[in-house]
């Protein structure tokens, strides 16, 4: 039996040592549940459990990174590892082990958002219909709404109740799902849908993956859908070794599929469950706790905690109301060049926000002081030309993916016109002229040699191959500044590529592409780099600061209130709660709160009434913020050390 760490408290401690039968954690804002489920791990596996046999779901890459590197921490002398991973990469393990199965095949392209936007766009255009007028970023937002809760498209066909742009979905979409076929493609939804089709359709399948993983661990549980908590239903063995860790209170992503009732229902699906409760945050001060447990504690819907601290009563809560946006963005980037100034890192410091509009104003006031940001939400695996890279691995791997066929059969120009492209879709690539045969026979040719490089080479070396072979690193080279700064970038994707290295050539590659499609914007955000951090609430979940400033806290605002909606119901007036909460809990030592008097919406500028969220606030934890833009505070502004 392993002797249990004597960093973890009295709960923690529980959780750690309580091995058998169904567990929920309900882990309050910086509670210490990372730490808990390495800790947990670790024990399993002094006590005999073989790592193979473990499983450990999260959300993001990040999370599952750290995660993974703290229990390879504890488990140094272990010669394999549990089996870390998001949802996501999970289906793409097991779609791709079980590829014929499912009757797709092994290399299949993995459709990222932006794939599948343009995907819906081909399709509305096929269909006659205008991409301007149907939003295709909406209709695939629909659609992934519906596959998470396990719908396909013949029971979204069978509703006779639907109007106009339900019925202009029920039309892309069939056309949409022959698009990925084609290509051999699936898309976010699909790497979950597929999954869990295969594992309910397939009992020798389910029983294989239950058989490996005899203990399973998923965090962030709030957070799943209803295929996700179906896959993880089906996992669940015999012994229903499952410990799930989660916190309603931050429950905030039910506009993607998100279901509340899965964590509030665990023990109906686990009868003989534990529940042990983690309260103790060691993440922020006395006051910033104090604030966050008064504000949560107005909803209905959640299971009540005590949080507390042994933390220092800390600075109260800085509250500044500005004239207008632009007053407001300048009091922020005043006070973090301060801070800056003062010795704060400039990672250490995060603005967040309820809309992404509101980056713009913020991005001009830091640029304008000179002080180095970094805006989340700005992805790399978007930009054009690594992209374009991809495309390149990923046709040379699936040759019926015409997506990046077509994408990349002229870049760099080769004559290859949209008429040559539109033949070849068709299937009559044989009436196309003798030179534009020689030159779609040397491409395919190029593609196939990468193919083959792919195979015996590592990753990082690879994509260096591609950027090489395929002409645009000359081309880059001769297009002045613009083309260098492409060339640095696909230069970073070969450094990222290089993460796989250690891997068997055909491994490594496929869990490139594989992460490259599931990035989220935490995974843009690297550690140690010295800029302020600028991202939505949502997108800061997970993460921690020294210092938070949470802007626009204006009715209307934040909480949002959807265009032309005069009221909302009490489950989504909780989760801008929620989220309000989880902006609170991401500050370690000091959080700022701001709103505007008047700010710009769609053209108008509005007045406004400063959020509720700020009234719910005890005003003996707020202290409110004054700003000339032409003195400085005297005081210093951070007076906490811990």
């Amino acid at each position: 039996m392993s002797k249990l760490s004597g960093n973890l408290n009295s709960r923690q401690q529980k959780a750690v040592a309580s091995i058998a039968g169904p567990v929920l954690i309900l882990a309050g804002a910086g509670a210490g549940k990372t730490r808990t489920i390495a800790e947990r791990i670790r024990h399993l596996v002094h006590a005999g459990v073989a790592p193979s046999a473990i499983l450990a779901i999260t959300f993001t890459n990040k999370a599952a990174r750290e995660m993974r590197e703290r229990i390879e921490r504890g488990l140094r002398d272990s010669p394999e590892q549990p089996f870390v991973s998001t949802f996501h990469s999970l289906g793409v393990y097991i779609l791709r082990e079980q590829s014929a199965k499912v009757g797709i095949k092994k290399h299949f392209t993995i459709f990222d958002r932006d794939d599948s936007k343009k995907a819906v766009r081909e399709v509305l255009i096929t269909l006659g219909l205008d991409p301007k007028t149907h939003d295709p970023g909406r209709i695939m937002s629909i659609i992934s709404r519906e596959k998470g809760r396990g719908i396909g498209t013949e029971a979204y066909g069978d509703n006779e109740t639907r109007g106009y742009f339900q019925n202009v979905i029920g039309q892309v979409w069939p056309a949409y799902e022959k698009l990925l076929a084609r290509d051999n493609a699936l898309d976010f939804d699909d790497l979950l849908v597929k999954t869990m089709g295969l594992l309910r359709d397939d009992r020798a399948v389910r029983e294989l993956y239950q058989n490996i993983w005899k203990y399973i661990h998923i965090d962030e549980y709030q957070d799943t859908n209803r295929v996700q908590y179906e896959i993880s239903k089906m996992l669940v063995g015999e012994n229903k070794n499952i410990c799930v860790v989660g916190d309603i209170d931050q429950n905030i992503y039910s506009w993607r599929g998100a279901d509340i009732k899965n964590i509030l229902d665990f023990e109906k699906d686990y009868p003989n469950a534990q529940v042990i409760t983690l309260e103790e945050n060691y993440r922020s001060t006395k006051t910033i706790l104090e604030a966050a447990k008064v504000v949560i504690e107005k909803n209905k819907i959640r299971f009540k905690k005590n949080l507390f601290t042994d933390n220092p009563a800390g600075e109260k809560i800085g509250l500044f109301g500005g004239f207008d946006e632009s007053s407001e963005a300048e009091f922020i980037a005043s006070r973090a060049e301060v801070l800056i100034k003062q010795g704060v890192s400039p990672g250490e410091i995060a603005v967040l926000f309820r809309a992404n509009f509101q980056s713009r104003v913020l991005e001009e006031a830091f640029m304008n002081r000179g002080i180095p940001y970094q805006l989340l939400g700005t992805r790399f695996f978007e930009r054009k030309e690594i992209k374009d890279v991809i495309s390149y691995l990923r046709a040379a791997l699936n040759p019926e993916s015409l997506s990046d066929f077509k994408r990349i059969i002229n870049v760099p120009a080769r004559g290859v016109g949209k008429t040559t492209v539109l033949k070849i879709f068709a299937g009559n690539e044989s009436t196309l002229p003798q030179t534009m045969k020689v030159k779609l026979t040397s491409f395919r040719k190029l593609l196939n040699e990468i193919a083959q490089v792919s195979q015996t080479k590592k990753p990082s070396e690879t994509i260096s191959f591609i950027i090489k072979v395929s002409g645009l690193e000359q081309e880059w080279k001769n297009s002045g500044d613009e083309g260098v700064a492409r060339l640095e970038n696909v230069y970073e994707l070969a450094n990222f590529a290089s993460r796989y290295d250690s891997l068997p050539p055909e491994e490594g590659i496929l869990n490139f592409l594989a992460d490259a499609a599931l990035q989220s914007d935490q995974d843009e955000m690297k550690d140690g780099v010295p800029a302020v951090r600028l991202m939505t609430v949502h997108a800061s979940k997970g993460l921690e600061f020294d210092i938070v400033f949470v802007t626009g806290l204006e009715d209307g605002l934040f909480p949002h209130r959807k265009a032309n909606e005069e009221a909302i119901g009490q489950e989504e007036r909780e989760e801008e709660r929620r989220l309000f909460y989880v902006a609170l809990t991401r500050a370690r030592k000091k959080v700022f709160l701001s709103y505007a008097e008047t700010r710009t919406l769609f053209g108008r500028r509005q007045v406004n009434i400063p959020s509720e969220f700020i009234f719910d606030i005890p005003e003996t934890l707020v202290e409110e913020e004054s700003f000339d833009e032409h003195s400085l505070p005297r005081r210093p502004l951070l007076q906490i050390d811990f």
